[in-house]
Order: C-alpha cells, then sequence, then structure tokens
C-alpha cells in the first residue's frame, strides 16, 4: 500500500469502522451521538485539553503519574489514591499488553485470573474487554482529566471504546507506537490505522468535543537524540492535523543534561507549531509534555528519588506544560500505590520551588540551534523523499534510513544511527549512519564525542554507548570507564 497525508473521507472512514466496531463484542456499545452527549455533559475541570490549555496559558506545570490494574474497582481506587494522596493534576488508565497487540481473549483470562486471584494478573487495564460503561463509571468516579496510554501498533478499536466512554486525552502514533514497540509491522500499515484514530478525533472535535492527542515522546527512551524524536513528534503531529485534531502535546524523553533538555521542550513546542503553520494547520493549540528519565534507575529508593527530582527540575525549568512521573520502584517491577504518589509529590515539591525560575537564554543558544538544525534536516529531507506528502517521505526516510531510531526492535528501522554522550553528558551521535546533517553538524558531533574520548584517555567506540546506558544505575550521567 501506498500512504499518503490526505484527510480520510467520510465514505473512506465510516468504511473502515463497520469492521473496527466488529473485532469484539464490546465495540456494538459505540454510538458516536450518545458518546458527544456524554462529552459535553462533563464538567470543564475534567477535560484534558482544557486543562493543558490552562496550564500553558499561565506557565504552570501539570503532574501526571503512569497507573493501570486489570480490575474497574481496583483501578478506580488507584486513581483516586493518586489524585487525593499524589496530588496528580492529570491521570492515566495505562493499557495493559494483551490489548496493546489486540490479543483481546487472553486480556479476558487476565479479567478472569485477576477476579479468581484478587490481584491484577495484567499490567495494565484491559478497556477493550470492559467496555464503554464500565470506562464512563471510572470517569464519573474520578475527579481530575483522564488519558489513554497504552503502546498499540492498532489502536482503532482501542480509541472508539475509550472515547465512547469519556476519555478525553489519547496518546501514540503511527511511528511513535511502531518503530519502538513492533518487531515485523509495515509502516504505512501503522500510519493508516492512527489516520483512522485521528481522524476519529476530529470527527469529535467537529461535534464540539475536544480530545487532546499526544504522540509518544521518549521513543525507544534511552539516548535518543532530541532531533529524533522531535523529528518523529512532528510528523505525527502533521498527521493528526490533517485528520482534524485540534490539540496536540508533544513529548520529550529526559536525556539528563539541564541544558540540551531544557532546550529540547523550548526548541519542540517552537519547531511543532512552525511546521504546522508552514503547512496551513493554523488552529492547533500546541502543548508540550517531559517524560523523566526512561531508562535504568537505581534500586535504592534515595537515589531513585534524586533521579526523580532532577528530571522534575528540568520540566519546571523548561517550564513544560506537563511532566511524566516516574516512582521510586522503577527498577523493582509495578510500583505500589504508595511509591506512585511519593514520586508524584516529589515532583510537584520540586515545581512548585522552581517554578518563577528559568535558565539564561544565552546559555541555552547554542543548543537550542544545534537542535533546530538538526532537526530540520531531518523533516526537510521527509518532505523531500515524499515529493512533499510527509507521510510517504516518512515511510521513505526509515527505509532510506534518514529517520533511524537507537536500539529499536522494528525490521522498519535501519538501526544503523549511533548516539553516546560528550563530556558534559549530553546526548551525540557517534555513528551517523544516514542521517542527512551537513558537513558542520557532523563535524560538530565528530569533535563532541572526541573531546570525550580524549578526556578519557581511550578511543571513541560502541563501549562508551553501553557505559552511558548504564551509568544513572551507577550513580554517574555519563558513563567514565573504572578507575
Amino acid at each position: 500500500m501506498e500512504i499518503k497525508n490526505k484527510r480520510l473521507t467520510d465514505d473512506e472512514f465510516y468504511e473502515i469502522r463497520k469492521s473496527v466496531l466488529n473485532q469484539w463484542p464490546t465495540g456494538k456499545d459505540v454510538d458516536l451521538e450518545e458518546a458527544f452527549a456524554f462529552h459535553k455533559a462533563l464538567p470543564e475541570h475534567k477535560v484534558f485539553s482544557k486543562k493543558l490549555n490552562e496550564a500553558k496559558a499561565n506557565h504552570v506545570t501539570l503532574v501526571q503519574p503512569r497507573a493501570g490494574v486489570a480490575l474497574v474497582q481496583k483501578h478506580i481506587e488507584l486513581l483516586t489514591y493518586l489524585q487525593d494522596k499524589g496530588g496528580a493534576d492529570l491521570l492515566p488508565t495505562t493499557i495493559d499488553s494483551y490489548t496493546r497487540q489486540n490479543r483481546y481473549k487472553e486480556a479476558e483470562v487476565g479479567i478472569e485470573e485477576s477476579i479468581k486471584t484478587g490481584k491484577s494478573m495484567l499490567n495494565g487495564f484491559p478497556a477493550v474487554n470492559h467496555g464503554v460503561a464500565a470506562l464512563r463509571h471510572v470517569v464519573n468516579e474520578i475527579d481530575v482529566p483522564l488519558q489513554i496510554r497504552h503502546g498499540t501498533p492498532d489502536a482503532r478499536l482501542l480509541t472508539e471504546i475509550v472515547y465512547a466512554g469519556g476519555y478525553s486525552s489519547y496518546e501514540g502514533g503511527g511511528i511513535s507506537y511502531n518503530i519502538p514497540y513492533a518487531k515485523s509491522v509495515p509502516l504505512e500499515r501503522t500510519i493508516a490505522d492512527w489516520q483512522y484514530c485521528d481522524r476519529l478525533t476530529g470527527i469529535y472535535e467537529e461535534a464540539g468535543v475536544p480530545i487532546n492527542r499526544e504522540p509518544y515522546g521518549p521513543l525507544t527512551g534511552t539516548l535518543v537524540p532530541p532531533c529524533i524524536s522531535h523529528a518523529v513528534a512532528i510528523i505525527e503531529a502533521l498527521l493528526a492535523a490533517e485528520q482534524g485534531v485540534k490539540n496536540i502535546s508533544v513529548g520529550y524523553g529526559q536525556c539528563g543534561n539541564l541544558v540540551q533538555d531544557v532546550a529540547a521542550i523550548h526548541t519542540l513546542e517552537t519547531l511543532t507549531e512552525e511546521y504546522l503553520h508552514k503547512y496551513g494547520y493554523n488552529d492547533v493549540v500546541v502543548t508540550t509534555v517531559l517524560h523523566q528519565w526512561m531508562g535504568g534507575f537505581p534500586q535504592d529508593e534515595a537515589q531513585a528519588f534524586g533521579v526523580i527530582s532532577w528530571g522534575s527540575a528540568v520540566a519546571a525549568l523548561a517550564h513544560a506544560t506537563k511532566v511524566i512521573v516516574k516512582t521510586p520502584h522503577e527498577a523493582m517491577g509495578v510500583p505500589t500505590a504508595e511509591a506512585n504518589a511519593q514520586g508524584l509529590r516529589c515532583t510537584k515539591q520540586i515545581i512548585s520551588m522552581l517554578r518563577d525560575q528559568s535558565i539564561d537564554e544565552r546559555i541555552l543558544q547554542e543548543e537550542k540551534e544545534i537542535i533546530i538544525a538538526e532537526t530540520r534536516c531531518l523533516l526537510d529531507k521527509c518532505f523531500e523523499l515524499g515529493g512533499g506528502d510527509i507521510a510517504l517521505g516518512t515511510v521513505r526516510a526509515f527505509q532510506a534510513g534518514v529517520l533511524d531510531i537507537p536500539f529499536a526492535p522494528s525490521r522498519q528501522n535501519a538501526g544503523q544511527m549511533l548516539p553516546a554522550r560528550d563530556n558534559n553528558g549530553a546526548v551525540r551521535i557517534l555513528g551517523m549512519g544516514h542521517l542527512p546533517f551537513t558537513k558542520d553538524l557532523i563535524d560538530f558531533h565528530q569533535a563532541k564525542i572526541e573531546e570525550r574520548a580524549k578526556y578519557e584517555k581511550r578511543k571513541a567506540s560502541f563501549q562508551m554507548v553501553t557505559d552511558d546506558i548504564y551509568a544513572i544505575q551507577k550513580g554517574r550521567l555519563v558513563g567514565r570507564p573504572r578507575g
């Protein structure tokens, strides 16, 4: 199939929709007019996009955890605890792995086992199996806006059910929920499937129901250069806007160097708005999301709080609209509700302390210029490869290695670009692969890596990358050699 960045017609959308709603019995409970009415009856403080827009206008950073368990009442109890004891401004429903793979029969078994054992036997909430009425029960019981977070290449039925259930924010995209998550799913397929999700979002918007969409920013989560995650976020924003989405949150995963991370959040918002306006999408509100450290965590709780606090400081100093919060139990598996709430309170304390502070723009300027130049190289090459069409250009860019996400499992990804930290801990590029950078940018990265190699008295090599991946677990940012 050949993909195009073109809005689905009503005939195309509703023809696809027939088969989507038949994928699982709960699809029959989705009624658009009834869903519109449910959303419109919600109080404004429960509408995700309105809370984000207000936070952006007031330069406030909102806090949001990750959370999801198998059973409806247990999930409500968990979210209520995080709302009341953690002080969460926004709350998630994280979807289980079976649902992410459209394996609803196995999710049903997980629900049954959870009922028998009295504890969650799934690593998230199986929203498709629970259906519209159960989701509305969750929405009615919680007093803050709710978002669905998952990792699903084909999320069409999930989108239908959770929107009808009253959720007003939805994470993911055809690139960010394919390349980092799936091995063999064609990119054309996932872009097309997510065009459906975005068109459904646009249909709600046209009915007077605002729904926030959030591309998944961190991608593979470890050592992803800002330009790579920026390019993917902006492409997914453009694809969403074409289908009628009006409220988009673009995300970025903390890399660890304060100046680079703050510069990344600033440039992400600027560049997203620039490209949306350049291609005629002038009525889209853009907000930003900082994901606290997505790599390995220390097992010691006190050290883990240090990592959480560092991410909180980045979010506050960058004035991100929202921060996704980690817990002191990250290294040990699924956190308790108490640990999750502790992460939230820690983050809120740091953000409150730093709310009126910022980093001098002169300190950020060089890093911002580098990120902007790199991101434009990637995006402009994508448009060139697609003959002006960003959907087609994106597929061809991955085929050519022009877009290349480090450590991704997908066969659609070249896997030839290799990142490493420079001597100050900023993420640079050790192996360029086929990234379409100018000579000046290539020389810049080479000089930064060589500076570190000289300082450490070793050759620049893959060993640096390995050392960097495990550094934070060992109490450092840069993976220095022992001794």
